[in-house]
């Protein structure tokens, strides 16, 4: 989401590159987890999780080829200008050496057959500058299919801060309107419910918005950047919220008071599931600035391997846990509400404000960087060669149709499962599959006709056949087709 999770050339080994890949995949998205796991059905969702984990999986590989294949077109270009620059500094020797070099050097040659001047042998694939994906759009794909990457960009980006700024305002209501008397524990609260004097719940939702706004949308005007620090505080709350709610939920069902009794299928819950399991397994547009300060790349591979395995067993152990201690008919679009009005579950007060809060501090300090992200892309969208935007538009129209969308889509509703099902089923699909997908399949044409026969790229994807490719835009194909005639359906029958 951000523009570079990690500071520019600083190198870490691949152990503390797999926590900071867990660390990225692993957020919200799995918050809203255990109620669509509820809603679709215990075996259903077993199953299709493991299978978005593999899709997942698949297309991450593609996106980490391509970014090996876009080093391996920029060393060439940077080569090629090198040997220009050369050529140019001796054409005034004579006539006769630049007919002599016009004849020994073919038209066209494979780009990693150069010969090599220093006697090394050169990885043109290694992975050493950051390209993002955007960069590799330019760079693989036509106009058309840029402008594509970046309003797939663009949607996926307003879906992700409407996301955000309703689940801070919905943490702070279901605080400040006292859910935490050790009374509410089987209590389904509604928005017209009072939440202090006259003022519903609804009404205190709005006035949390509000604040949120005005206290994190001047951000939005500026550069806001994630510092290492923070990310390690935010990562250290979210591994104790977590590790918190599956113990707390385990002591409860082993004590044999797990209220759980959830369905074994329903194909009802199955479109809202696949789009919540889509958003909780995104990573592909950070994987550049994640992948590329890896000091060692050689077990990238395996890093990846073991980060979704890692993440599929604490999403499915998340999620069981929390089917089987609450009443399905209880459980929160954010699952962490369901330990603050319980007391049968966590009866320690601080511990149960602390879950209350817990999405407020590390969401606050994800809305910006996102937000500015966001308002990068549109500036590159509608960017132009050579030409430059009035300060007008560069500081304030940019910003503005950057903030207003989300605050507008959050005060009109917070039901979250429905938007991260929406957000991860169409602009999620695109990012997570069509796109990685495309990018490996072009970008392996783009350098096929240049290709030495002595150099393999190391980082090729192990479902290097071009059936993979079209199978993931298939597949995704089908599965926006299958949640689009699922709305349809469920809105004929309202």
């Amino acid at each position: 989401m951000a523009g570079g999770i990690t500071e520019t050339g600083e190198l870490y080994s691949p152990y503390v590159g797999l926590v900071y890949m867990f660390n990225l995949i692993v957020g919200t998205g799995a918050l809203t987890m255990p109620k669509a796991f509820a809603q679709a059905g215990w075996a259903v969702s077993l199953v299709l999780i493991s299978f978005l984990a593999f899709m997942s999986y698949m297309t991450t590989t593609f996106v980490i080829e391509a970014m090996a294949a876009a080093n391996a077109q920029l060393r060439w270009k940077r080569r090629e200008q090198e040997e220009v620059q050369d050529s140019d500094s001796t054409s005034d020797y004579s006539d006769d050496d630049v007919l002599v070099r016009g004849r020994s050097e073919p038209e066209t040659r494979p780009i990693l057959s150069v010969q090599r001047t220093g006697g090394g042998h050169v990885d043109h694939f290694d992975i050493v500058e950051r390209v993002e994906m955007g960069q590799m759009a330019s760079m693989f794909f036509n106009k058309v299919g840029v402008n594509m990457f970046y309003i797939c960009m663009v949607v996926y980006l307003y879906g992700d801060l409407a996301i955000y700024a309703a689940a801070v305002p919905i943490s702070l209501m279901e605080v400040a309107c006292g859910n935490h008397s050790c009374s509410a524990g089987s209590v389904k609260y509604n928005d017209t419910d009072l939440c202090w004097g006259p003022v519903t719940r609804k009404d205190a939702y709005k006035v949390f918005l509000s604040i949120f706004t005005v206290m994190l949308g001047p951000f939005v005007f500026f550069d806001a950047q994630k510092t290492k620090y923070l990310q390690i505080l935010t990562s250290l709350m979210r591994w104790i919220a977590f590790t918190m709610m599956i113990i707390l939920a385990l002591i409860r069902i082993g004590k044999g008071r797990g209220e759980g009794h959830p369905r074994m299928a329903q194909i009802s819950g199955v479109p809202n599931l696949f789009g919540v399991c889509v958003y909780s397994f995104m990573c592909q547009h950070s994987l550049p600035s994640l992948v590329t300060p890896i000091s060692d790349k050689r077990r990238v591979g395996t890093l990846v391997v073991c980060d979704y395995v890692l993440i599929l067993g604490f999403y499915g152990l998340l999620s069981f846990t929390a089917i089987f201690c609450f009443d399905s008919s209880l459980l929160h679009d954010m699952y962490t509400l369901n330990f603050t009005d319980n007391c049968d579950v966590l009866d320690i007060a601080a511990l149960r404000y602390f879950l209350g809060l817990f999405p407020v501090f590390t969401i606050s300090t994800n809305f910006p960087i996102i937000a500015v992200t966001l308002r990068n892309n549109w500036k590159t969208l509608f960017h132009r060669d050579g030409g430059t935007y009035p300060w007008v538009v560069d500081r304030i129209v940019f910003p503005l149709i950057t903030l207003v969308p989300p605050i507008i889509v959050a005060f009109c509703t917070h039901n979250l499962e429905s938007l991260v099902g929406i957000t991860g089923a169409y602009a999620g699909t695109g990012i997570q599959y069509v796109i990685p997908a495309l990018l490996v399949y072009f970008g392996r044409r783009h350098l096929e006709p240049m290709l030495g026969t002595d150099e393999v790229n190391k980082h090729q994807s192990p479902f290097r056949h071009t059936f993979w490719v079209w199978f993931v835009v298939v597949w995704a194909t089908f599965c926006l087709m299958f949640v689009t005639a699922n709305i349809i359906l469920e809105d004929t029958k309202k």
